[in-house]
């Protein structure tokens, strides 16, 4: 992120070039500590706070507190960094691989400002800030790397995982008695918020709710509209609401979605705090669910416990491939084993040097190289090469870049 990069370059002039010079100048402040790096992006304990913060707010709002809330809270602190180096792994990774997401984002910030109904930039940029709570060029960025991290995902883990259809049918005869199924129905929302419930906000929400039911019944995906325009909590899962038996819901709901099939949109639903745009993902009838009718749900069973060790191994394997550096004190939870990743402050690297002698030295034994000596004379014969000796194979060997690549600087 911008933001960081800005921090990143105050803290590596703070903890980097010029730790010396805070012997002498003890003005000089640590904006930022910095606390990993990998390849050439910064982690920077600012970062790892700010995660702490939203963590801790996040299992508050779950309603934990007390040594349960500080056992889960230690749970979660553990991985932060694992978590950061996985981010940034992923993105690197993109480039790399060219993965292209900017016509995907082009095209979700113009959906959005469409939606938000600004048409100036500016305020447009400064609607995003209060809606998200960091600058827009931050949150551009922020869903760029997530576009970027679930398509590597998906091209370099997802896609290699296959189960069979014959394995899908084992696990569905074997666990017949999970499907046999009360009358279910799984649901996505949209709620619009009427606000102050004047009469002119009622209806600037009915006619937002309206466009958006037209909007889902010609195609537009339904968990994308619920992320960007519900005003629920669940428009961050995506509008997820879950499994619902008969009588669970309110009646003016339970009369419109049971008797619904599969994939229906519902028309606005006025309750008490606006409009309720339902979406019918799942309806099942009582009785045994057939295989056709839970396949999609036994795939996911069995996909799930696959995925995430597949991908810790190839995240693994990216960390063996990345230079990382990480300051005492903080510890990388999947960090890959032998990897040396010490932290090693650019004030204590001295400087290599060379005298006159040994660079005279080397001269005259690079001109050497051209040719044999010939004995008792200022002669030389070219080296003669016999085809299949060791001699031979090293001069049809390609150089390659870490042959003739000068040594990577310290960091």
């Amino acid at each position: 992120m911008r933001l960081f990069h800005t921090f990143g370059a105050m803290a590596l002039f703070a903890t980097g070039v010029l730790t010396a010079a805070t012997t002498d100048t003890p003005d000089v402040k640590v904006v930022e500590e910095i606390v990993a790096k990998v390849n050439g992006s910064i982690i920077t304990r600012g970062e790892l706070e700010k995660m702490h913060a939203q963590i801790e707010a996040e299992l508050k709002r779950q309603g934990k507190s007390g040594p349960e809330l500080n056992k889960d809270l230690k749970t979660a602190e553990a991985d932060a960094l694992r978590e950061k180096i996985d981010q940034i792994l992923l993105v690197s990774r993109a480039k790399e691989l060219d993965v292209k997401v900017e016509a995907e984002i082009t095209r979700r910030i113009a959906q959005l400002q469409a939606q938000s109904g600004i048409a100036d930039p500016d305020k447009f940029h400064q609607w995003v800030f209060e809606q998200a709570g960091v600058p827009f060029e931050d949150w551009k960025q922020q869903i760029t790397e997530a576009e970027q991290t679930r398509r590597v995902i998906g091209q370099e883990v997802g896609s290699h995982i296959n189960i069979p259809k014959e394995e899908l049918q084992a696990y569905y005869d074997k666990h017949k008695t999970e499907f046999v199924r009360q009358e279910q129905v799984v649901l996505r929302e949209i709620l619009v918020s009427t606000g102050d419930g004047s009469p002119a906000a009622v209806a600037a929400a009915k006619k937002k709710a309206d466009d958006l039911v037209a909007r889902a019944r010609k195609g537009e995906r339904f968990p994308e509209l619920a992320r960007t325009n519900s005003d629920a909590e669940t428009a961050k899962n995506e509008g997820e609401l879950g499994v619902f038996k008969r009588g669970d819901l309110a009646k003016e709901i339970d009369d419109v979605v049971f008797k619904a099939n599969k994939g229906t949109v519902t028309d606005p639903i006025r309750i008490k705090v606006g409009f309720e745009i339902l979406k019918v993902e799942e309806h099942y009838l009582p009785g045994q669910a057939s295989f056709d009718d839970v396949k999609d749900e036994i795939m996911e069973k069995l996909y799930m416990p696959r995925m995430q060790p597949e991908l810790r191994k190839y995240l693994t394997k990216l960390r063996e491939d990345a230079f990382i550096q990480i300051r005492g004190g903080f510890v990388d939870s999947g960090a890959a084993p032998d990897k040396d990743t010490t932290w090693k402050d650019p004030a204590t690297l001295k400087p290599e040097t060379t005298t006159k002698e040994e660079v005279a030295a080397h001269s005259k034994r690079k001109k050497h190289l051209l040719g044999m000596p010939v004995p008792f004379t200022s002669k030389t014969n070219p080296q003669v090469i016999t085809p299949g000796s060791p001699a031979a194979d090293a001069a049809k060997a390609p150089t390659t870049p870490a042959a003739t690549a000068p040594a990577p600087a310290a960091k």
